[in-house]
């Protein structure tokens, strides 16, 4: 099943893996057609538009809860609005992430190949994204919400000691669940029209992203050691546990005048919410399942995580 030279053919369950670099190649002229500058793209003067949701309703952690249904539309409407500015938080501290395992990635790699220039190109669009998020959340009128400081801190270790098939399974952990929901979020008309434009610009982009990942990722399980891919298993399950716990921060919910212990209580109880989790995380679980990160004890802490059925 493995062989471990670049020169010859590699092939794991989904089959062959292609060039590295043609893939690389690929991407670049994607991003050379499709990439955006949000600053001019989008019209961060235009005024917040009354009525509107940012962000779906049905992607709200407490929708179809009990508590839900006590709440008024603009109390709904709100928490929203918060849910909004706390994922996009959360997506800068996971793009931020990202960009140092990247420039890990190609430190010791041929810096005139295409695969380092494509990583290089995917640096860039993340400081994009990072900047982007935070001035919507600013344009929104919520506080930004960090993850807290045990999760934080547990990230300065991952960004050192890392391997790199952890890198890219993390990496598409981070991706691949809240690019399911923007997939929902920039067609919906009852969204803002601004962060309809911000979640576009992002799905087009993290596409480019999430391929070159499982590309690297598909090559890195057939070709490291066996202790490596092991580990590989057990980081990417414990960061599944991680991520779960981090996608909403509890505040929201205070900060909306809802109490915190009752509004986290009926989420986690809530089988609409698994079914949006679960769902967000199919594709990328089912990936995972096919190239073997999804044995052993990796299975049963992403089914801890609640994003595995």
């Amino acid at each position: 099943m493995t062989t471990v030279t670049e020169r010859d053919a590699l092939r794991d369950a989904l089959g062959l893996l292609r060039d590295r670099e043609q893939v690389a190649e690929r991407l670049l002229e994607s991003s050379a057609k499709h990439s955006f500058d949000p600053d001019r793209e989008l019209d961060w003067d235009a005024p917040v538009e009354d009525g509107k949701w940012f962000w779906p309703p049905e992607l709200v952690s407490l929708y179809d809860t009990p508590l839900w249904r006590r709440m008024s539309e603009e109390q709904r409407m709100d928490l929203a609005r918060h849910e909004a500015a706390s994922l996009a938080s959360l997506g800068i501290w996971f793009e931020i992430i990202l960009m140092q395992l990247l420039v890990r990635h190609i430190y010791d790699k041929s810096l005139t190949s295409s695969h380092v220039r494509y990583a290089l190109t995917e640096i860039a669009d993340e400081c994009r994204h990072s900047m982007m998020f935070a001035r919507m959340i600013k344009k929104g009128g919520a506080p930004s919400y960090p993850v807290p400081r045990v999760y934080h801190n547990l990230a300065r270790v991952l960004k050192t000691v890392s391997t790199t098939p952890g890198s890219f399974a993390a990496t598409l952990l981070g991706e691949e669940i809240l690019d399911w929901m923007q997939r929902l979020t920039f067609p919906d008309e009852r969204v803002q029209t601004l962060v309809r434009g911000v979640t576009r610009i992002h799905v087009v982009e993290e596409a480019r992203h999430v391929r070159y990942a499982r590309e690297e990722l598909r090559r890195q399980m057939v070709t490291a050691p066996r202790w490596e891919r092991e580990l590989t298993r057990v980081s990417c399950g414990e960061a599944a546990r991680v991520f779960a716990t981090c996608f909403v921060n509890p505040k929201v919910y205070e900060n909306v005048g809802l109490d915190r212990r009752e509004a986290v209580a009926q989420v986690k109880a809530s089988g609409h919410r698994r079914e949006v989790m679960q769902s967000g995380a199919a594709r990328l679980t089912e990936f995972l399942d096919d190239i073997g990160v999804l044995n052993g004890v990796s299975r049963r802490l992403w089914k801890r995580s609640g994003l595995l059925a």
